[in-house]
């Protein structure tokens, strides 16, 4: 596991898909195991969905899937990113990740090389669905998910709580990663923040959690931010 790699300043320098691929390589690297040529998908693996769904795959979806598409550790702890033969097209979208319990799907625009990425939620009512925007490209997206995937890597290592009142003071003290708040367009919504070998999501301004590079470092933020946690 690499020693150095600074989350903010690395991801600050997420300007475009090269270099999303560029930083999910170096956070595997730090967090979890270095990125191998096994795991990505062939290209014949691809090629056989664009013929079976009669489309082209936008390059971003071919180049993250070629680049990390294997490595469960990095995209399917909680949810679950499709393998190549489970994708399919919904109302125009490419489907391509499943929430956990089945309560929404994701799905990617098949215009443009790093297209916009959508999340419908699965309602009783099939007919009140509809697709609501995510995140603005698909590389950006990779990114979250793979920083999402991490708070579920390791459990030992991971808290999570409730937000209470003194806890959007306390991570004023940490440094806010550089990603839209998201969903797109939903205030409040979902925010990044780091410590030293520590990540914290906080969602809606209601739920906290905590993934930490060692137990040292899970112990000194949760104390940071007092009782209440529930692992």
């Amino acid at each position: 596991m690499v020693d150095a790699f600074d989350v903010r300043a690395e991801l600050a320098g997420v300007e475009d898909r090269a270099g999303a691929w560029r930083f999910i390589q170096g956070f595997a690297a730090a967090w979890a195991t270095p990125l191998t040529d096994a795991d990505g998908w062939e290209d014949a693996d691809l090629n056989a969905v664009e013929t079976r769904l009669g489309v082209t795959l936008p390059a971003a979806v071919r180049e993250a899937y070629a680049l990390f598409g294997r490595r469960g550790d990095l995209t399917s702890n909680q949810d679950e990113l499709l393998e190549p033969k489970q994708l399919y097209v919904h109302d125009g979208l490419l489907v391509f990740r499943d929430e956990d319990q089945g309560a929404a799907r994701w799905g990617v625009r098949l215009d443009g090389p790093d297209p916009a990425v959508f999340i419908r939620p699965d309602l009783a009512d099939e007919g009140a669905e509809s697709w609501e925007p995510w995140l603005d490209s698909f590389s950006l997206t990779c990114v979250e998910m793979v920083l999402s995937e991490t708070l579920h890597a390791d459990e030992t290592l991971a808290d999570y709580r409730e937000v209470n009142e003194d806890d959007l003071e306390v991570l004023e003290r940490y440094a806010r990663l550089p990603l839209p708040e998201y969903p797109s367009g939903q205030l409040p919504g979902s925010r990044w923040f780091a410590g030293l070998d520590v990540l914290v999501r906080e969602d809606q301004r209601a739920w906290l959690t905590i993934r930490a590079r060692s137990e040292e470092a899970l112990v000194n933020s949760c104390e940071d931010f007092g009782d209440g946690w529930l692992a």
